[in-house]
């Protein structure tokens, strides 16, 4: 395994799911809960989200070339829209919605889009696709897994976490995770441009 492969995809995938901000809005998703649910829903998500991230990782490539979409197309567009998500990150204010109903929000809203969302699914393309051996490709799914089991501690930890850095602690964090997922988004861009121009 590629340790250098390794930590820039772990870097990679913990900036762009944010197990901190996800593990606030965890919180206050679900409410009043006792702990043992909150780690059945923890878990539930997680699992849900990671192996949606790993199989679009393994096969979005092979699905978007039969769309007819390239490898040097989807780094651009991820690149932009990664950029899009970094710009929400800096400039927006978080806000909470509070599940009054009760209902089961492992699936939605907590793994799509919170967790394998636009931003993640994308970034797991990238680095996948970027790797240019199975040894590589192997380092990226187990950083995609390691950032999973960091999520579900940070889930199950959210009412300390909320109690030790608040929403302003959370405020500060996002805006500067996006600032590194901007300069990241930026080099997707720029890794795009010159393969399509070296290949054409």
């Amino acid at each position: 395994m590629d340790s250098l492969v390794f930590l820039n995809a772990m870097t990679a995938m913990l900036v762009i799911i944010d197990p901190i901000g996800t593990a606030l809005i965890f919180n206050a998703l679900v409410g009043d809960r006792g702990f043992r649910q909150r780690v059945k829903i923890a878990l539930k998500a997680v699992l849900i989200s990671m192996l949606l991230i790993v199989v679009f990782a393994r096969y979005g490539q092979s699905l978007l070339a039969q769309l007819g979409i390239s490898i040097e197309a989807l780094r651009i567009a991820g690149g932009l829209l990664l950029f899009y998500s970094a710009f929400h990150m800096v400039s927006q204010k978080l806000e909470y919605k509070i599940d009054d109903a009760g209902g089961d929000v492992s699936v939605f809203p907590m793994s799509v889009p919170l967790i394998a969302g636009p931003g993640s699914l994308t970034m797991a393309v990238l680095l996948y696709s970027s790797a240019d051996a199975n040894e590589n490709a192997l380092s990226v799914v187990l950083a995609t897994l390691v950032v999973g089991v960091i999520t579900f501690f940070a889930l199950c930890a959210a009412l300390p976490v909320k109690k030790v850095i608040g929403r302003t602690g959370d405020e500060v964090l996002r805006r500067f995770l996006g600032v590194l997922l901007a300069a990241l988004a930026i080099q997707f861009v720029m890794d795009g441009i010159n393969d399509f121009v070296v290949q054409h």
